[in-house]
């Protein structure tokens, strides 16, 4: 057992970096000095908040209702987490496709003055009578924490009330935290709390648990149950596409791992100091090296170290003539990447696969995880730009028209009205991971580069909202402090 809870706020770890612009080397060498410090921004034009987050990482759970205790707009990010739910569906064979069930309270200047804790109790009690789920999770904003609703006693309450439907409240207030992972571990803390409770249950043998997030496609699904059958795993996915039933499992599992790297690398901390069950934290597979990484990190928690050797032979003796042929399309071409941290190192190490040259990399937290991975980066590329950002698109539209990348790999929208051939990683549609998704992956961005077609019209029809002063501008002039 800890000795001290984590409070689920990333920055409450020591070392957890956001808000900078440097080089590859610099951050690098800074970081080790113990020279890099919390910076802020003078300017910013948006910012991811933790409660999209803590929706988006459950809303494709089965059986459930999810009440907003905020503004309408707190929810209109949720959209993109609502796609990918109705597209996971139609992957997964379902014919009747479903929305989830979202109910926003729809805060006002009312509600701020006089309190909003009565328009929560309605909504629960409405969604519950209306929809008879078996979990209802109520989510905190920036105004319900900041007018003082208590969601924990209106959770409890209603629960008496409804002892067929478990109350889950959930502390992702936005100003908690400047880093949206923290929405992640508000999540989780709460499911620890409110459904698995520390109960110990019995072993299953061969049971992990694999946690994904949403952009997480059907196809690399398949593709990381595909290679832990392997080694004589079975799956327990979660919490994506899960279920009040998968869910109470967790404790059964013999060892946890994660699809991507900051998803679920603290509540699987949690889960080894509460439930005993060890875990591998390692890196996102995505690509030759890191997939192995991946490969190998749960292989060894669970003993299976001589097995996955011969695994990964075998499946490199199948796909490393395949890459050589992506290679020879894609030899030498320099490529920017913007993706969540977990995403966007997995990214830049893939490339080299290729024979590509990074030239920026833009990711919004920097800690321990992600020094590792910039001195594995700067072993293979000899300079490029990082953008600690979280969601600064005026700052890769600057960098992004000065470097002058032949492709732009991550989530593609400010990038492809550049001109520039744009693929994208944060996709929930199409295979990324593991050894068949490099492939997938490799093809889609040489054949985006032959045919560049749709971007370089783009760019002639629209325009960013940037006056052509700002591309002269230094990038990273608004960021103060950060080393």
């Amino acid at each position: 057992m800890a000795e001290v809870q984590y409070s689920g706020v990333r920055e409450s770890r020591p070392g957890r970096i956001n808000d900078l612009g440097t080089t590859g080397k610099e951050v690098e060498e800074n970081f080790k000095k113990g020279c890099l410090k919390r910076a802020d921004r003078s300017f910013a034009q948006g910012l991811q908040c933790q409660q999209i987050n803590s929706m988006a990482a459950l809303m494709s759970l089965e059986d459930s209702v999810f009440i907003s205790h905020s503004p309408q707009g707190c929810v209109g990010c949720s959209i993109m987490a609502v796609d990918m739910y109705r597209v996971g569906q139609a992957h997964r064979g379902i014919k009747n496709i479903k929305n989830p069930k979202i109910i926003v309270t729809n805060i006002d200047q009312k509600s701020v003055v006089f309190g909003g804790e009565q328009k929560l109790r309605d909504s629960v009690k409405k969604a519950v009578e209306q929809y008879n789920p078996k979990l209802a999770f109520i989510y905190a904003s920036c105004a319900s924490g900041i007018i003082g609703d208590d969601i924990d006693a209106i959770a409890s309450d209603l629960q008496q009330e409804y002892p067929d439907t478990i109350m889950v409240p959930i502390h992702c207030e936005g100003f908690k935290s400047k880093i949206c992972a923290s929405g992640f571990d508000a999540a989780f803390l709460s499911i620890n709390k409110y459904i698995l409770k520390k109960e110990k249950v019995p072993k299953e043998k061969g049971l992990v648990n694999l946690f994904a997030p949403t952009t997480v496609s059907f196809a690399d699904q398949k593709e990381m149950e595909r290679m832990l059958s392997k080694i004589g795993i079975r799956v327990n996915y979660i919490p994506f596409y899960s279920s009040l039933e998968k869910i109470k499992k967790i404790p059964a599992a013999e060892a946890s791992t994660s699809i991507c790297k900051v998803f679920a690398d603290e509540f699987m901390k949690s889960l080894w100091e509460d439930y005993e069950i060890p875990y591998s934290h390692t890196v996102m597979p995505i690509g030759i090296r890191n997939t192995d990484k991946w490969y190998r990190g749960i292989a060894k928690v669970l003993g299976k170290e001589k097995e996955v050797e011969e695994i990964i032979a075998m499946e490199h003796k199948r796909i490393e003539p395949l890459v050589a042929e992506i290679r020879e399309r894609l030899q030498g071409k320099r490529v920017f990447i913007c993706g969540g941290t977990g995403r966007s190192f997995a990214a830049a190490a893939l490339i080299d696969d290729f024979g590509m040259e990074l030239v920026g990399l833009e990711t919004p937290t920097y800690d321990d995880d992600a020094q590792a991975d910039m001195e594995y980066l700067n072993g293979i590329h000899k300079n490029f730009v990082v953008d600690i950002a979280n969601m600064q698109p005026f700052e890769q539209a600057n960098l992004v028209n000065r470097l002058k990348p032949d492709a732009f790999i991550g989530v593609p929208e400010w990038a492809a009205k550049l001109g520039i051939p744009t693929t994208h990683v944060l996709d929930g549609k199409r295979p990324t991971m593991g050894y068949d998704g490099l492939l997938y992956l490799g093809n889609k961005i040489a054949d985006q580069l032959q045919n560049p077609g749709f971007n370089v019209k783009l760019a002639k029809h629209v325009r960013l909202p940037y006056k052509d002063s700002w591309y002269e501008e230094n990038a990273f002039k608004y960021i103060e402090g950060g080393a």
